[in-house]
């Protein structure tokens, strides 16, 4: 008997105007069915979501960043999707999905942005064409967001290894770029767009944008992945009729079962008194002591930083850096450097040698309200 019944790829193509054969990038079919785009949906959030992780841990703000829309499109038409005039490009090549090619995308200004940031700026200056000092930055950071983005997407392919290989930045012209050159202008991608906003940054876009083919094969294999971690466990099978179990030696024997009796209804006690609930007033030393208890968080791993000082220069005195090039910092010889957890000073010391390692003295510890206020609690 034939099964009259359609599939769930036959009614996910007709849903999305397909022949039900899945597609070949031939005849307007993209070969993404709605189901992949859903999951496909779910990696756009995975790049948010190490977007924001990242950009905020580097920059030391807030940054929101959310998935926004895909879309599949000639790779020739890329460009047009890309705010103001250069294209960045960030290349890369996908170890455990069969070294399947990716590209993460933002204009020129998005960069810039980006590039200032991870150098301690505050992305409001930038300069009017991005220099190598720039590009190298900007990669950086991306490379960062590469690494968090695919540890999680690791966890949703069940706990393949994956990592980026062969990666490298270029900042083209539109008219003369293809996010993937080896392939035609005509040839379809799957794209996905990420808002970023940063705090006190005019916000921008970052695009992840895969060739169609390994963008159906990365869905397939989050799709067997997902199924699999589903799939129920096979049942016990039942024992024989008549056969009974196994009793260890000298164990009482079990009695038959009772049936459960039913419980009284719950007496009514009397009325309980309801009062509005009374805050101390917060102060100095009684909120520094009441932060709760601390046991719940010491294994949590933090980077310690020991700074020395600071300085300021422009990127021109950057660039003229060389061997036995000298800068003068901030603090004066024989001060104290400062200890900090996580960006946040929390104690200062002097520089010490041990065993050929440099090593801190703590010599002072800042006051519990202090470091309260440099954590922003």
């Amino acid at each position: 008997m034939v099964d009259e019944f359609l599939n769930q790829d036959e009614i996910d193509a007709l849903l999305s105007g397909g022949d039900g054969g899945g597609g070949n990038g031939n005849g307007g079919s993209t070969g993404l069915s709605q189901g992949d785009s859903e999951i496909l949906k779910e990696v756009s959030g995975i790049v948010a979501t190490a977007a924001g992780n990242v950009i905020g841990m580097l920059a030391g703000r807030d940054v929101s960043a959310e998935g926004s829309e895909q879309f599949e499109i000639p790779q020739g038409e890329m460009a047009s999707k890309i705010d103001g005039g250069k294209v960045f490009s960030y290349s890369m090549v996908l170890n455990g999905l069969d070294a399947a090619p990716a590209r993460l995308l933002t204009s020129e200004r998005g960069a810039l942005a980006l590039a200032d940031l991870m150098m301690g700026g505050d992305a409001k200056e930038l300069p009017s064409e991005a220099n190598d000092l720039y590009l190298s930055a900007a990669q950086e950071g991306l490379s960062q967001l590469v690494g968090s983005a695919l540890t999680s997407l690791s966890g949703l392919l069940g706990g393949v290894r994956l990592s980026a290989d062969s990666s490298a930045s270029s900042l083209d012209e539109p008219s003369e770029w293809l996010p993937f050159s080896d392939q035609g202008s005509d040839a379809p991608i799957w794209v996905g767009k990420v808002d970023l906003n940063v705090e006190g940054v005019e916000p921008f876009s970052l695009d992840i944008a895969l060739p169609i083919a390994n963008a159906a094969d990365l869905a397939a294999k989050i799709k067997q992945a997902t199924a699999s971690s589903e799939a129920p466990s096979p049942a016990p099978k039942a024992a024989p009729a008549g056969a009974s179990r196994p009793q260890a030696q000298g164990a009482p024997a079990a009695a038959p079962a009772a049936a459960q009796p039913s419980l009284p209804p719950r007496p009514q006690g009397p009325p309980v008194d309801v009062k509005p609930v009374e805050f101390a007033q917060l102060g100095g030393s009684d909120f520094a002591g009441s932060l709760g208890n601390l046991d719940l968080i010491v294994d949590i791993p933090v980077r310690i930083t020991v700074e020395l000082g600071r300085t300021r220069k422009t990127i021109g005195e950057v660039l003229a850096l060389g061997p036995g090039s000298v800068v003068e910092l901030n603090k004066m010889a024989g001060e104290p450097v400062d200890v900090l957890v996580n960006g946040k000073l929390i104690a200062r010391g002097e520089v010490v040698v041990i065993d050929e390692s440099f090593g801190i003295r703590v010599t002072e510890v800042v006051s519990k309200a202090e470091r309260i206020r440099s954590m922003g609690v």
